[in-house]
């Protein structure tokens, strides 16, 4: 093969090996750290003592409340109640354990919804009954004011619509797919691209400063996330604990794109490292040609 078609094909190689990098990370964060119910109420766990989260539960509970027993000319004072009394609630391991069986309950529904293709035209629905539960009973045995009015019913909570279900059910398939082929075909590209180089320390120092850029791209298009995320959120939404959920699910992601950074980085430094010395060592070493015959000792004649 032409030593040009080797340079042009072994650079196409490792920019596809760049490239596919971050989005097989990125693949294999939301099969593997979003899809797998331990490791999401694990991620989710610190939330239950995170201000803005507790705060946002209070609002909710507040709400929720004055308008179940309708308290009239009492609604700010009943409100605020409330909300003091739901603040010192989720200080209690009572509430850190509803918050993880919420979680788990929620997670695990959403999860056999996207799995299961009977479930197809239905919505996800959960059934938070024994949370609320658990909370009016705390609320009762400290003698809030109409706690035991806050009726526990058996109703089921739209996690997610019909439509939406479809529509993330194939797009889960996709992700389910990709976060296997995509690694695997990075280190299958990069392997040949460094292989077909005419200069494999070169191509091996460009495949680690591709991976390098890739790995600040996707913490970048995280950061971007954020703030499109919070920027489209709807107006009830608390946007304070909206971002302390979002840091939360994309903190694996983060810190796997440093980690392709530092990567990167290492490899292009040693293999410029292992380069540089190779060269000075080259430069350094004596000629090892055929030694060099002595001069003729000059005859001295006799007169």
């Amino acid at each position: 093969m032409p030593s040009r078609l080797r340079s042009a094909l072994s650079a196409v190689l490792i920019a596809l090996a760049c490239l596919l990098a971050p989005c097989g990370t990125l693949a294999a964060w939301a099969a593997y750290g979003l899809g797998d119910t331990g490791r999401y109420v694990a991620a989710m766990a610190p939330l239950a003592t995170d201000p803005d989260v507790r705060d946002a539960v209070a609002d909710t509970v507040g709400d929720g409340v004055v308008n179940e027993v309708g308290a009239g000319s009492l609604h700010t004072p009943v409100r605020l109640y409330v909300e003091d009394a739901t603040r010192s609630f989720t200080r209690t391991e009572a509430y850190r354990a509803g918050w993880d069986a919420a979680n788990r309950a929620v997670h695990t529904a959403v999860l056999h919804a996207l799995r299961d293709e009977r479930t197809a035209g239905r919505p996800v629905t959960v059934d938070l009954a024994p949370v609320t539960a658990r909370v009016r009973s705390t609320l009762v045995r400290d003698d809030v004011p109409m706690a035991r009015r806050i009726p526990v019913l058996h109703t089921e909570v739209t996690v997610l619509p019909a439509h939406e279900v479809d529509r993330l059910r194939k797009g889960y398939h996709v992700l389910d797919v990709a976060a296997f082929w995509l690694p695997l075909a990075a280190v299958v590209f990069a392997v040949a691209g460094i292989a077909l180089a005419a200069c494999r320390r070169r191509a091996l120092t460009a495949t680690g400063l591709g991976t390098a850029v890739g790995g600040v791209l996707l913490a970048l298009a995280v950061l971007l996330g954020r703030r499109l995320t919070l920027a489209e959120l709807p107006g009830a939404v608390d946007a304070p604990a909206a971002g302390a959920v979002y840091d939360a699910l994309t903190a694996t992601l983060r810190t796997a794109s440093w980690l392709l950074v530092a990567l990167g980085l290492t490899v292009a430094a040693a293999s410029w490292l292992t380069g540089r010395y190779g060269h000075l060592l080259r430069r350094r070493r004596p000629p090892t040609g055929p030694a060099a015959e002595p001069a003729p000792r000059p005859t001295r004649t006799r007169l």
